[in-house]
């Protein structure tokens, strides 16, 4: 007779850069700073739904691939047993326009260690990708759009806050987010 014991799943976890950092929708169990290789967080994806309008679209982060670079942020393991809800919510969330690819990919830890986890990157075949446009281009669209979860410069001030108060220093978010302020007149 064999003696069972039953396998717990290897734990989940996702990889925040943007609005998953202050707004997961997911009960996580853990978070860690954590850095993804080969990627840069860049307003690079025009948003036709949570920020913007297919009219008047707004923009949203996304992790686009850049072998030179790297983007800080936050590693969010799922609570156990939430695993598969979780991955459902999000694909929902994430890959409404299937703008975003989904990916398994290693990060690394700020305090030492990784894991993979699952991120969701800007597919630059999609007609959403818009990784040419200038930082103040950026910032003319984000403070006037707006979109079914809100003011595109809610989404961008919120980002901002949130990576400064974990530590992480991002000169583009932090230049975006000042001129936006600027542009909408304080």
């Amino acid at each position: 007779m064999t003696d069972k014991k039953s396998i717990a799943p290897p734990p989940l976890w996702v990889f925040g850069y943007g609005s998953l950092i202050w707004n997961p929708e997911f009960p996580v169990a853990e978070r860690r700073i954590a850095r993804l290789a080969g990627y840069g967080r860049r307003f690079c994806m025009w948003s036709v739904h949570h920020r913007g309008t297919a009219q008047a679209p707004g923009l949203v982060l996304a992790l686009d691939a850049d072998p030179g670079a790297s983007c800080a942020g936050v590693a969010l393991r799922v609570a156990p047993g939430a695993e598969d809800e979780t991955l459902a919510n999000l694909r929902a969330r994430e890959l409404v326009s299937s703008a975003y690819l989904e990916r398994r990919l290693d990060v690394a830890f700020s305090a030492g260690g990784g894991a993979e986890a699952v991120a969701f990157v800007v597919d630059r075949a999609h007609e959403q990708y818009c990784g040419a446009l200038s930082l103040e281009a950026q910032a003319e669209v984000i403070a006037r759009a707006s979109g079914g979860r809100g003011a595109n410069c809610d989404y961008l001030w919120s980002t901002a806050e949130h990576l400064a108060a974990l530590g992480i220093a991002d000169p583009e978010i932090e230049w975006l987010a000042r001129r936006v302020r600027a542009l909408r007149g304080g």
